[in-house]
């Protein structure tokens, strides 16, 4: 579905993605793994379009989307999130959900005044849809209280909740886990499995949280340096001499510590 053939992305002489070059599988929930300052966020937002390459190529369904912007990507299904989750925090968990479909009636000035029955329709759609996102979520009981108030972790399901409104076909993760308590990221876990064998969804998914990493994806690709060092089951990364070289620096003879402390 997403091929990255030769990234590259500098900032002055800094090389934050450097030659990376991977695929992700339509219906898969690919990892993407690596010490800080790996590359992996910059990466995720090279094919997000929130940064243009400074050389390399990114397909989608083999079509180019080199350097498109994030909201014709949107339009293509390509959606990601945050580490930190960007909530419209005056607004209710509902109207946060709805307002994420584009082209909707009443962002036009003509439309308020004329086709009010139009717009109203079109909100009972989308607040019915909302509803059932938030279910799905099980995070119903918040539908009507302030995103703002919400927990860190429930913010990342509203995040989640997001990428249902529309018609998603590959969603980006940067570090669901971050800042989640361990009940609340099981239930993120469970909803991205959810979405992936009943809808289809493709993920990718940046996380330090290997347990998390584990459970949910097959393959995992491991980056350092800005560079792709090697791609297979969570098992064959943890094995993999290199990635041991650039997560702890010392070898075969603290194998035992990856997983622990990656």
């Amino acid at each position: 579905m997403i091929v990255v053939e030769d990234v590259h992305k500098h900032f002055g002489g800094f090389h934050a993605v450097d030659g990376a070059t991977l695929s992700i599988q339509a219906g898969s929930i690919t990892g993407l793994i690596g010490p800080n300052g790996a590359g992996k966020t910059t990466l995720f937002n090279v094919i997000a379009g929130v940064l243009k390459p400074t050389s390399g190529r990114v397909t989608m369904a083999g079509d180019d989307i080199t350097g498109l912007p994030p909201h014709e990507l949107f339009h293509k299904g390509l959606l990601r999130t945050f580490q930190i989750a960007h909530e419209f925090s005056s607004m209710s968990c509902r109207e946060n959900l709805m307002m994420v479909p584009g082209n909707q009636t009443g962002e036009k000035l003509w439309n308020t005044w004329f086709g009010r029955k139009r717009i109203a329709e079109e909100e009972r759609a989308l607040r019915a849809k909302a509803d059932e996102v938030l279910e799905f979520l099980t995070i119903s009981h918040l539908a009507d209280q302030k995103a703002a108030e919400v927990s860190g972790g429930q913010k990342k399901l509203l995040e989640l909740g997001r990428t249902m409104m529309v018609d998603a076909q590959i969603v980006f993760l940067d570090e669901v886990g971050a800042g989640v308590n361990r009940t609340l990221l099981n239930t993120i876990g469970d909803a991205i499995i959810r979405l992936n064998k009943e809808r289809n969804y493709t993920f990718v998914v940046i996380e330090h949280d290997m347990d998390f990493i584990e459970r949910l994806c097959d393959p995992v690709i491991c980056m350092a340096e800005g560079k792709v060092l090697t791609e297979g089951s969570l098992a064959e990364i943890k094995a993999n001499e290199q990635v041991i070289e650039a997560y702890l620096g010392t070898g075969l003879k603290n194998r035992k510590m990856v997983g622990a402390d990656a």
